[in-house]
C-alpha cells in the first residue's frame, strides 16, 4: 500500500496501476477474497487502453472494484463494463464515475 501511497504523490499513474493490479491478482489468489463475478469485473475495467489498473475494493466476497482511469478515459471503461460483465455474469452492472478526493482528517480549532 505504501508504494502504491507513493506512486500517486509523484504522479507515476502506471505504477499505481500495475500495484493495484498486483493487489487484485493477490487478494484473489493468495487470500482467495476474490470472486468470478469480481474477477469478470476486473477483467472488463482492465481490457480498455485508459485503465492504468483495477482490484476488487471492501472487504472482499462482494462484488464492488476499483479502477484507476485516465482523465477522458472514463466512459470508455464503462462501456467495456457494460459489454463484457453481463455477459460474463448474468448481471447488469451499476457503474459510478468519481474524482479522487482528500479523505476525512481532523480539523484544528
Amino acid at each position: 500500500m505504501l508504494q502504491c501511497v507513493a506512486a500517486l504523490q509523484r504522479g507515476d499513474l502506471p505504477e499505481a496501476g500495475r500495484l493495484m493490479n498486483a493487489s487484485h491478482e493477490s487478494l484473489r489468489s493468495d487470500y482467495e477474497v476474490s470472486s468470478p463475478a469480481l474477477d469478470a469485473m476486473v477483467e472488463a475495467m482492465r481490457s480498455v487502453e485508459g485503465c492504468y489498473g483495477a482490484r476488487l475494493t471492501g472487504a472482499g466476497f462482494g462484488g464492488c472494484a476499483v479502477a484507476l482511469v485516465r482523465a477522458g478515459c472514463e466512459q470508455t471503461v464503462a462501456d467495456a463494463i457494460f459489454a463484457h460483465y453481463p455477459k460474463a455474469t448474468g448481471i447488469w452492472p451499476e457503474v459510478y464515475t468519481t474524482q479522487a478526493a482528500d479523505g476525512a482528517g481532523a480539523e484544528r480549532l
